[in-house]
């Protein structure tokens, strides 16, 4: 399962103000209270990698921090362009083996620079790019940045726990490939030099990057104990297909480092027994997970409530899961069909599929198909209190910074899901506060999008927090009354929260305005360094080069203000402008876009979609509502925050509404990331350019 702040970081509510008390403790690693002899320290050691994190073995903090990952360029004097990642806010003290996921996948060996960072401003987000160096800037020490230098290897990692099996599939904790490629299970023999003999099975094709929870059916399965060896394999021929042994080793080889092929190994326990791991948790009363379930033979996990201790065998069941094959399962998700209205002991029983027909027929058939498992005389059960209050899930996720999704939130009554950004845990009850969402009914909801108060320029880690609405009338006033009304959701005597990490490549902002040949980005934030490019609406028709109007000069990485950017085509007429952050891909200051038919320096991306911000320009005099976007020019909000919708034919789905563009000569526009999914058929996408590109 990720690692995230959950529910387990509690925010005590004090009653007497109705406001929130304490802290998150370190996102990862063990914390040691920091004293005043400390000194920051960095242990950095060499490391194989997938490309997508490294793993920093010990740092150590005076104040809170940061630990960020600096690439090669620093050497060459690029001290903002070099950051390549960042982890959470580590509070003081020392903190061991901190994953930090790196902006963009490293493709070639590099030697990186693990480098402690202050909180300088003391907002618990790291902000020295987008301050251009003014903030968060490095600890020092005789006259330098503490750091430490380790060369990492790009090929792929892998991990695997000891595990019960049907002997028919294995589940690989994580892998992390730089290319796509496959997990194979060996079998001990491997360790006798049966290379091709060893292999059990391997998975399905894997996209480069970081796959958790892998599960590998085996062709030739498993009937005794055994140990497994997971090995990343690469797909050499690019056919998608697993031909190791097909080949003689001729194509698909494993992915090496200095030591060989890079594997991980694990104890298999064939077993018959089924078992589930079910723990205390909050729930909306709508949806519970249980942690790990193991069906030897496939079947379902039943959620029965308490009645079942008075005999109540079917009345008792609650939900069940959707079919599970046999072996090991994590965080199975079981909706309730009958949703708890009071907090209850729950029971998670794994159910048979008796009949085989992959349906849970148990209460249909009154016990006569899909019966539970049983052991020692009884049923397999594992039990679990259920909190009934709300959960939620924050997925760490890449966005422009205008907007965060929440993967999923439970709620036992209507209220709201707020992001805090992680001030919270310094006690910043209310000024934590940076967007909310609309009303939600009571009930389970998947991918809440909530809209920023303000946009956010650089990587953070948010807090997502579900509010009650105390006062009934569907609007969030927990700030605006100081807490007085709307609080949090509560279980186990704290705030139920979640955290994940938001990654923001390039942030841009634009304002409605009139045009003599150019046009002034309020502002732009790039990680990389770029360009910030004018498109015309034509953009979203499909006219991805024709419709550039003009491109700033080179922009160095952080922010900058006020960007003018001359028009090669000027405006004739009022219109749209769409400005997008742009990479430097090639690394040669100049804007190869058009020239290269997109073939480098594409635009910064966020879930699928090109980073942008729209306005109106008014060709010349004021605005004319007659003369200015009309539907067909317009952009509406689901498509320019929305990655998962395509074009429409429609001008409604293609545009940008009135609402969003030409009410207020100075409202601002900042970006979202719609419009490459807009136009995911065309060219853009057939071009390979909505996918984030390495630096390098």
């Amino acid at each position: 399962m990720r690692q995230r702040i959950t529910a387990a970081l509690m925010i005590v509510v004090v009653t007497t103000s109705v406001g929130l008390v304490g802290a998150a403790p370190a996102a990862a690693g063990d914390t040691a209270a920091a004293t005043s002899n400390h000194a920051a320290s960095v242990t950095f050691a060499d490391q194989t990698s997938g490309g997508t994190t490294v793993t920093v073995d010990e740092v150590t903090l005076p104040d809170g921090g940061f630990v960020t990952i600096h690439d090669s360029s620093l050497a060459d004097g690029e001290t903002l362009g070099s950051v390549a990642g960042t982890s959470a806010y580590l509070e003081a003290g020392t903190h061991e083996n901190v994953t930090v996921t790196l902006a963009d996948s490293l493709n070639d060996d590099e030697r990186l620079t693990a480098m402690a960072h202050r909180d300088t401003d003391g907002d618990r987000a790291y902000t020295f790019v987008s301050s251009n160096g003014e903030a968060d800037g490095p600890f020092t020490a005789d006259g330098g940045a503490v750091a430490a230098s380790a060369n990492v290897t790009v090929s792929a990692a892998v991990s695997i726990s000891d595990q019960p099996t049907d002997g028919g599939s294995i589940v690989v904790d994580s892998v992390e490939l730089s290319e796509g490629g496959f997990v194979t299970i060996h079998d001990a023999s491997l360790l006798d030099g049966e290379t091709f003999a060893s292999v059990r099975g391997t998975s399905e094709y894997l996209e480069a990057g970081h796959h958790e929870n892998v599960r590998v059916h085996l062709d030739d399965e498993l009937s005794e104990n055994a140990t497994v060896i997971p090995m990343p394999h690469t797909d050499s021929n690019d056919n998608e297909m697993y031909d190791f042994v097909a080949e003689e080793g001729g194509a698909d080889g494993p992915y090496v480092d200095d030591d060989g092929a890079i594997v991980d190994t694990a104890t298999a326990t064939v077993q018959a027994e089924a078992s589930a791991t079910f723990d205390a948790q909050a729930s909306g009363g709508n949806h519970v997970t249980v942690e790990r379930v193991f069906v030897p033979e496939g079947g379902f996990v039943a959620m029965h409530d308490s009645s079942i201790n008075d005999g109540e065998t079917f009345d008792s069941v609650r939900g069940t899961s959707e079919y599970l094959s046999p072996g090991l399962h994590h965080d199975v998700t079981v909706a309730l069909d009958d949703p708890l209205t009071e907090d209850d002991t729950l029971v998670a029983m794994p159910h048979t599929d008796s009949n085989g027909n992959e349906t849970y027929d148990f209460v249909a058939e009154e016990g006569g198909a899909d019966g539970p498992y049983t052991a020692d005389g009884g049923a397999v059960v594992d039990v679990g209190m259920v909190t009934v209050s709300a959960s939620v899930s924050l997925a760490d996720q890449t966005s422009d910074g205008t907007s965060v999704v929440v993967e999923d939130v439970d709620l036992s009554e209507g209220g709201f899901v707020t992001i805090h950004d992680s001030s919270l845990f310094a006690g910043e009850t209310l000024g934590s506060v940076i967007g909310t969402s609309a009303y939600l009914e009571a009930g389970h909801h998947a991918n809440v999008t909530v809209t920023l108060d303000e946009p956010i320029s650089e990587t953070r880690s948010l807090v997502a927090m579900p509010h009650t609405d105390s006062n009934s009338n569907e609007m969030y006033d927990f700030v605006e009354n100081e807490g007085g009304a709307d609080g949090p959701f509560t279980a186990d005597g704290g705030a139920v929260v979640d955290a994940g990490t938001v990654s923001v490549p390039a942030a841009v902002s634009i304002s409605d305005q009139e045009s003599d040949g150019s046009i002034v980005v309020d502002s732009v934030t790039l990680s990389n360094g770029g360009f910030v490019t004018i498109h015309d609406a034509t953009v979203l028709d499909g006219a991805v080069f024709d419709s550039v109007r003009g491109t700033s000069e080179y922009l160095g990485p952080g922010t900058h203000e006020n960007v003018e950017i001359s028009l090669d085509s000027p405006y004739e007429e009022d219109g749209v402008a769409v400005a997008m952050p742009h990479m430097d891909t090639d690394g040669d200051e100049t804007y190869d876009f058009v020239a290269d038919e997109g073939a480098s320096d594409g635009p910064y991306t966020a879930n699928g979609g090109a980073i942008v911000a729209d306005a109106s320009v008014m060709a010349s005099g004021g605005l004319d509502e007659s003369d200015g976007m009309n539907e067909s020019d317009d952009m509406d909000d689901s498509d320019d925050m929305d990655g998962s919708d395509g074009m429409d034919d429609t001008d409604e789905s293609s545009g940008m509404d009135d609402a969003d563009s030409s009410d207020d000569e100075s409202a601002e526009s900042d970006g979202s990331p719609g419009f490459g999914v807009a136009i995911a058929a065309l060219s853009l996408l057939g071009a390979g350019l909505i996918a984030l590109r390495s630096r390098r």
